[in-house]
């Protein structure tokens, strides 16, 4: 039998890395990750290599099924090595994978909030041509024709993350028009970064089949509109027991401590988003509140009320790197 695989992997493109996949036809059913064979591609097209030195390696690391091209067929999360089997410098999850070894007895949950905004040519999807849409307000969460808009992409976006296997846990539209959020988790560091980025590949290849784009600048459009973060709820097993508040408001305060370092990872563009206005902090301040979303960490309700849980890091942008944002938050609050 014939399998298609897609590899999928991260070039080395700045500020903000793109996705990149190709397609391998393999002769067997693959039931593991360690029965795919690794790949050659030419990192000198990808701002990875030199074009006198191009060759780049794939190394695949997780899989799911490939819920477009169905039957035995599977997309591949590849890590990028150089030729000798090293890491390469753009490769961030081999971070992670130390950090996750490093701080397993922690038993540490992500989840992770992507905002996205859809755009037809140089409009946001439902806009009118060289005009604005009615003020926001009731477009978050919104039903309708008039106020809810590529509702059809985000439900087949939907469908084929669960037929992949995907942790997806919700969606919902967002704040301004156009835009809309899907939730992965609770999973582990590695898990919930991979699939974020395989939902971000499945999000991009599905809008193409509408002709319409999938965009995770921060600030999509200036003025008085909502701005696009990846929100990240983060726990520790002490977090999630009897006494974890106290655990969560020490972990602020050694966020408060490394809050450029985390600035400095947390997505290209964000200080055109974190303005201290439309539900966001300062990009210049620290703040940490119950219930308060315009804090850079939000303790949700629950969490204060029954004394345990999680915390809500709000400062990531939608164009975050998963794997670098999920390890500076383990080493700044676990170490």
């Amino acid at each position: 039998m014939k399998v298609m695989a897609e590899y999928i992997w991260m070039d080395g493109h700045q500020p903000t890395q793109k996705l990149r996949s190709k397609t391998k036809i393999l002769n067997k059913k693959i039931s593991s990750v360690s029965e795919l064979p690794e790949w050659g591609f030419d990192g000198s097209s990808t701002n990875q290599a030199e074009g006198n030195f191009s060759d780049c390696l794939l190394k695949p690391v997780w899989l799911c099924k490939d819920p477009i091209r169905g039957k035995e067929n599977i997309l591949v999360m590849c890590e990028v090595m150089n030729a000798d089997g090293s890491v390469h410098a753009s490769n961030t999850r081999a971070h992670l994978r130390k950090i996750e070894e490093k701080f397993s007895k922690e038993n540490i949950w992500f989840g992770i909030e992507q905002e996205y905004t859809f755009f037809e040519g140089r409009n946001p999807l439902g806009w009118p041509e060289g005009g604005y849409p009615a003020p926001q307000g009731p477009f978050y969460c919104g039903v309708g024709a008039d106020e809810a808009f590529g509702r059809e992409i985000v439900e087949d976006h939907l469908d084929l993350c669960l037929e992949a296997g995907l942790e997806l846990s919700g969606i919902n539209a967002e704040v301004m028009p156009g835009q809309w959020e899907y939730q992965i988790g609770p999973l582990g560091p590695l898990e919930v970064a991979d699939q974020m980025w395989i939902s971000r590949w499945l999000l991009y290849r599905i809008s193409e089949d509408y002709g319409v784009s999938a965009t995770l600048h921060p600030k999509p459009v200036k003025g008085d509109w909502n701005g696009a973060g990846a929100h990240i709820n983060f726990s520790t097993q002490s977090m999630r027991e009897k006494g974890g508040l106290k655990v969560i408001e020490d972990a602020c305060e050694k966020l408060r401590k490394k809050h450029d370092e985390h600035i400095a990872v947390y997505g290209a563009h964000n200080e055109e988003r974190l303005t201290g206005d439309h539900e966001t902090q300062s990009i210049s301040e620290f703040s940490y509140g119950v219930s308060d979303r315009g804090a850079s960490i939000r303790i949700p309700m629950q969490t204060s009320n029954d004394g345990y849980g999680y915390l809500e890091d709000r400062r990531p942008s939608s164009n975050m790197d998963p794997y670098q944002a999920c390890a500076i938050l383990i080493e700044t609050t676990c170490s």
